[in-house]
């Protein structure tokens, strides 16, 4: 049976968002001790990883799932630490420098959250200050409603404090509604954040840019699965710091 290049693609897009930022060498189990010992650990979606721009400093996330009386709805919690870690590889000096805890950040019902990662890229904001990312990546169960995203999110470590500058915005994005043969519409979507050249209240100017295809599929007389695909739709949008977060417009959240 025909089945629309997109609903395909799809299909083999999903089962590929499995993979976590797994914890080596216990290190998310170590701090999760030492400052949450009675709280659960979602070990498989805990993410660690080094900072290459600060030698011998790492970035830990910690989600913790929280009680939910609603079935099938689970909340978390997360933890974000920078840490320094020794030259010799002394676990016991491993030194928390900065961190922020927030409470219910994210939450996971009918669209699952596949992993969480960490993002090191160049996010230089100032002279002095540089953000890290943390990426999420949600996948849908149903195959008559495909979907699949990856948000981010910037925070940057003043202090002790880790705070977060850009709150979930939507990058890439995988979805439609199909008859599971052939009748539906898909749509996907791809982004990508860059430092910007001007800046607004100390901080550069971040630009996202994403590209949106869609397609339309249909059955013609004689069987045919027909397939159209639409123009592809280019939109850039400039995020200007207000001197405690980047305002987002809607296009552009997870919601």
């Amino acid at each position: 049976m025909p089945t629309p290049r997109f609903a395909a693609a799809l299909l083999l897009v999903l089962p590929a968002l499995t993979a976590h930022a797994a914890c080596e060498s216990g290190l998310a189990e170590r701090m999760h001790a030492k400052l949450h010992p009675d709280r659960q650990l979602d070990e498989e979606r805990a993410a660690c990883k080094p900072w290459p721009a600060y030698p011998g400093r790492s970035i830990v996330v910690l989600p913790m799932p929280r009680p939910s009386s609603d079935p099938g709805v689970t909340g978390y919690d997360l933890e974000l630490l920078v840490i320094q870690r020794p030259d010799n590889g002394n676990t016991e000096r491993d030194t928390i420098l900065a961190r922020a805890f927030e409470p219910n950040a994210l939450t996971e019902d009918a669209i699952a959250i596949q992993d969480i990662r960490i993002d090191t890229g160049r996010y230089a904001l100032a002279a002095n200050t540089r953000a890290f990312g943390i990426r999420v990546r949600y996948r849908g169960a149903s195959r008559i409603n495909p979907y699949a995203s990856e948000t981010l999110q910037l925070y940057v470590a003043q202090g002790a404090k880790v705070r977060k500058v850009l709150d979930e915005i939507e990058l890439d994005m995988d979805g439609g509604e199909w008859d599971n043969t052939c009748t539906g519409h898909f749509e996907q979507v791809r982004g990508t954040l860059a430092v910007g050249h001007a800046a607004s209240e100390g901080f550069a100017d971040l630009v996202v840019q994403r590209t949106q295809t869609a397609s339309r599929a249909e059955w013609q007389e004689g069987g045919a699965c027909i397939e159209k695909v639409l123009p592809v739709k280019l939109r850039t949008f400039t995020l200007r710091y207000d001197g405690e977060r980047y305002p987002i417009p809607k296009a552009l959240r997870n919601e």
